[in-house]
């Protein structure tokens, strides 16, 4: 019998179904299987719920075992100290000083490293010259630029900042020559072919090829960002959260310096999610990680 004929017949017995009987319906191929429905719960909820359960190890370990809120505060008491600072308004404060320490540094320093990244690909007398001069600055380390800073500029906010440009200026700067690099020539040969200048190829071909790898080093760099504010406080300062943790460690309030850490950790959480919100918002023809990784 052939393939038609079957069909017929097939046909001829579902409409052959007497009144009041149902027609059994296949089920859909797409059916809601577990993977699927794990697919739809958001990958932070499992992170949160980790993250929930290490507290209440953490809680049930140290009232088991008695130990000193010296060493190692329960998370309740963290808690307890972290509202009694927003209560008082020194969190809040020494908060305020330390975002605005990381803005400003972290805006020098994606100016800066974005011009560098032009001049170095756009020039070659440039890259030769400077690029050398860039790589060297890098191998001295921050921490011991520090308390130069501290002396050349005070314990004011523009050491702080100088500092938070210096460490977040390098990645950024790799990331966006990278990227102004990436455009293929052969498409750049095109463009010249056609007449197009060196700043109509630039604005059409490679800023849009450079911008993935330019949030990718915004994203490093905002973080980096927090650890030198935070650094730069250490070395000296009488403001800030970097200072708020050294105080605390000197009077043994361990349970507000993590209160602290706490504070930071938020910070670094919200500027590193802005970030790649913006990322999503302006590099939009390229897949995130998260989606690519839902699509597996």
């Amino acid at each position: 019998m052939s393939t038609n004929t079957k069909r017929q017949a097939a046909g001829r017995e579902e409409r052959a179904v007497p009144d009041g009987e149902t027609v059994p319906v296949k089920a859909p191929t797409n059916s809601d299987t577990p993977a699927r429905r794990r697919r739809r719960v958001p990958e932070i909820t499992y992170s949160v719920l980790v993250f929930i359960g290490l507290l209440v190890v953490w809680q049930v370990v140290v009232e088991m075992f008695d130990i000193s809120n010296i060493l190692v505060p329960a998370p309740s008491a963290v808690a307890v100290s972290l509202v009694d600072g927003f209560r008082d308004g020194s969190l809040v404060s020494h908060s305020i000083v330390t975002m605005k320490e990381i803005l400003i540094g972290f805006g020098i320093a994606v100016g800066s490293a974005l011009v560098s990244a032009v001049l170095i690909t756009q020039f070659r007398t440039v890259e030769r010259v400077l690029f050398p001069l860039l790589i060297l600055t890098q191998t001295i380390p921050k921490v011991a630029m520090a308390p130069l800073l501290i002396v050349w500029f005070g314990i004011g906010i523009s050491s702080k900042v100088l500092t938070v440009a210096l460490i977040a200026f390098f990645p950024l700067l790799i990331n966006a020559v990278l990227g102004f690099r990436s455009a293929a020539h052969e498409q750049v040969e095109m463009l010249r072919s056609f007449g197009a200048s060196r700043m109509q190829v630039m604005r059409h071909l490679q800023i849009p090829s450079a911008l993935p790898h330019i949030f990718a080093g915004l994203e490093v760099a905002v973080i980096l960002s927090v650890t030198g504010a935070v650094v730069a406080e250490f070395v000296g300062s009488s403001e800030g959260l970097g200072y708020l943790i050294q105080a605390s460690n000197f009077t043994l309030d361990v349970a507000r310096t993590f209160a602290v850490i706490v504070v930071l950790s938020a910070v670094g959480i919200v500027l590193h999610a802005v970030v790649v919100q913006l990322g999503k918002w302006l590099v939009f023809w390229t897949a995130t990680p998260s989606n690519a990784a839902s699509e597996v």
